[in-house]
């Protein structure tokens, strides 16, 4: 396996030309971390050995050879027909590591050799592209026949794709398509909210679709969401709408405007559905693309147009519509109010002078330990001083006398309730840590009464904390069990319709930061990304951005401040991170720069949600 490492010497992605000089140069895999870095595999030498072979089909299977052509020439003929590089990609902390089989030293027939293949698996991509973390130990076998007692090929394989961590993150990058909150038929509330869906997809040309990136981007968006997501969300592009056939390229024109032609499945849908579908790829493309997409036109496979969408008409259906641009901050300050950074120098970054807010919670007379802003910042609600009693009120007006909402009877305050979230819907959720009577409530609308939210795959844990996304149908999740507490995210599940709601459940919690061995605080910090305060097993507490899904979102931990207890995050990437620190009190990151105090005295920082 050889690599080119950039322009002028090394050939990179995207360089015009193929330069005239310099030597090719032999890199060890687990070296190669630059995602621009352009991989070409070699064929099999004449009597390579067995040994040789495994190795050079390992090798070839990180290149990006269209239809992995080279990886093929390693196959026997039958496992090139049935090997399936995209049924699925297993990671690998450091890649495979082979050794000869104890079974050739038995009873293997003469030319058959048999390879085990060891590693620690990090994570699989099945076919949807959806990221599946695991941590455990992966084991499997290659097998080679001697072809008319010359050549050894590789005549039985493990199934898809196998790289170590380094070569994936080289080849493959995160991508949230957008689905529909709820199926289109369900009349359930809050369904022209959009909803990301995290994918992996190739950096470059596709080896098997031959797609580019963008392209990739649009046909995976049109095949539906990845099967965890799929009971909350729906597409508005009709059951087996593809991209019209032969096409495998799509490119922005030079006013920002992208065209996508589609099949017959989608041509006869009218005006209102078909700009719900240019809003999905709208937003879709939004997180994919360097350049700013301002407009999506759809096609009919004749070329007739169904409908256009600009990026402006769009906003409509956006994930993040209920929060305020730029949103606000708040926390807790030493005298049990909430208190309200106020905006200085009209920018983003230029907050300062903590001011109580209207209204009973910013008064002091009910000292607050933990407080949650709704995402319209009209109203709070607020956790007594001692856990033990949730209450509610405006935050916009000093009229209104709170709302008791519940009280927790547990006889420790460590075991009362947790710290609130409001979802983007104004529901308010909040956790009863009773020993004797655990449970997840929610408050439909953020008042009334509480109702008992049914939560499938605790396994015995308890629930320490939670933060719940805008669009409602996910739940980060601090759960507590054998001494350690860890991440895992569920989806919400909403039934019946807009006038007859039931309770929703949550159910197939996933891990969503495995490498953490404890995690501390977390926060919804966009669409499908989390901001993780943890440790890993011997490590020291971490500061990180995930990826809903358990994957990690960027390489390198940020800025840690001394001993995080609680942290905050808004959608908006230009606003500052805040964090409770047990040394250095309320402490905020604006981007690009470190944590600074803001006061010594303080606590549960948030951002409405």
């Amino acid at each position: 396996m050889y690599v080119w490492l950039g322009c002028g010497g090394v050939l990179l992605a995207g360089c015009a030309s193929m330069p005239n000089s310099g030597d090719i140069e032999a890199v060890d895999p687990s070296q190669r971390n630059d995602s621009q870095v352009k991989v070409y595999a070699v064929p099999p030498k004449e009597g390579a050995a067995p040994a040789e072979i495994v190795d050079g089909f390992l090798e070839a299977m990180t290149s990006d050879d269209l239809q992995f052509a080279t990886a093929r020439k390693y196959l026997t003929k039958g496992a090139s027909r049935s090997w399936d590089p995209g049924a699925r990609t297993t990671v690998l902390a450091d890649g495979p590591t082979r050794r000869l089989s104890p079974a050739n030293d038995r009873d293997a027939p003469e030319g058959s050799s048999t390879f085990e293949l060891t590693g620690t698996e990090v994570a699989v991509v099945d076919k949807q592209h959806a990221y599946r973390p695991d941590n455990g130990k992966y084991r499997n076998a290659i097998h080679l026949v001697r072809q008319n007692g010359k050549e050894w090929r590789i005549d039985d394989l493990p199934a898809g794709l196998l790289l170590s961590l380094s070569d994936f993150q080289r080849n493959y990058h995160s991508v949230n398509k957008y689905y529909f909150a709820s199926a289109p038929t369900s009349g359930t509330p809050g369904q022209d909210w959009l909803v990301a869906d995290p994918v992996y997809l190739r950096q470059g040309i596709d080896p098997e679709t031959r797609m580019d990136p963008l392209t990739q981007t649009v046909a995976s968006l049109l095949d539906g969401p990845t099967n965890w997501l799929r009971p909350v969300v729906g597409s508005r592009f009709p059951a087996g709408t593809a991209l019209k056939k032969g096409v495998k390229t799509l490119a922005l024109d030079d006013r920002n405007a992208l065209t996508v032609p589609l099949n017959d499945k989608a041509k006869n849908v009218g005006q209102g559905q078909c700009r719900m579908m240019a809003a999905q790829l709208l937003f879709t493309l939004r997180d994919t693309t360097s350049m700013r997409v301002d407009q999506v036109e759809l096609e009919r496979a004749d070329g007739s147009q169904l409908c256009v969408l600009s990026a402006d008409h769009a906003e409509e259906y956006a994930p993040d519509r209920t929060s305020g641009t730029p949103a606000g901050e708040y926390f807790v300050d030493a005298k049990g109010r909430l208190v309200e950074m106020q905006v200085t120098g009209g920018g983003t970054s230029g907050r300062t002078d903590p001011e109580p807010v209207q209204g009973p919670l910013g008064t002091g007379e009910k000292p607050l330990s933990t407080v949650a802003v709704a995402r319209d910042e009209h109203r709070a609600a607020g956790v007594s001083k001692d856990g033990g009693t949730l209450y509610t009120s405006s935050i916009v007006s000093g009229r209104e006398a709170p709302e008791l909402l519940y009280s927790s009877h547990a006889k420790q305050e460590k075991d009362r309730l947790s710290a609130p979230s409001w979802d983007g819907r104004g529901d308010l959720w909040v956790a009863d840590r009773d020993p004797s009577h655990p449970r997840l409530l929610r408050f439909a609308g953020g008042s009334g009464e509480p109702q008992n939210v049914p939560l499938v795959g605790l396994d015995g844990a308890r629930i320490e904390g939670l933060r719940m996304s805008s669009d409602g149908v996910r739940i980060a999740l601090l759960l507590f069990k054998d001494g350690h507490t860890t991440l895992k995210v569920g989806r919400v599940v909403r039934h019946g319709s807009a006038d007859n709601p039931t309770v929703p459940a949550v159910e197939a919690l996933r891990p969503a930061a495995p490498q953490m061995a404890d995690v501390t605080a977390v926060s919804w910090a966009g669409r499908s990304r989390l901001v993780v305060v943890g440790k890993e097993a011997g490590g020291v507490q971490q500061v990180r951005y995930m990826q809903a899904d358990g994957s990690v979102s960027s390489v390198n931990p940020l800025p840690g401040a001394n001993r995080i207890t609680a942290v905050a995050a808004s959608d908006d990437d230009r606003l500052p991170l805040m964090a409770l620190s047990d040394e250095d009190g309320i402490v905020r990151m604006p981007p690009r720069s470190n944590w600074k105090t803001v006061v010594t005295e303080g606590k549960s920082p948030v951002y409405p949600g």
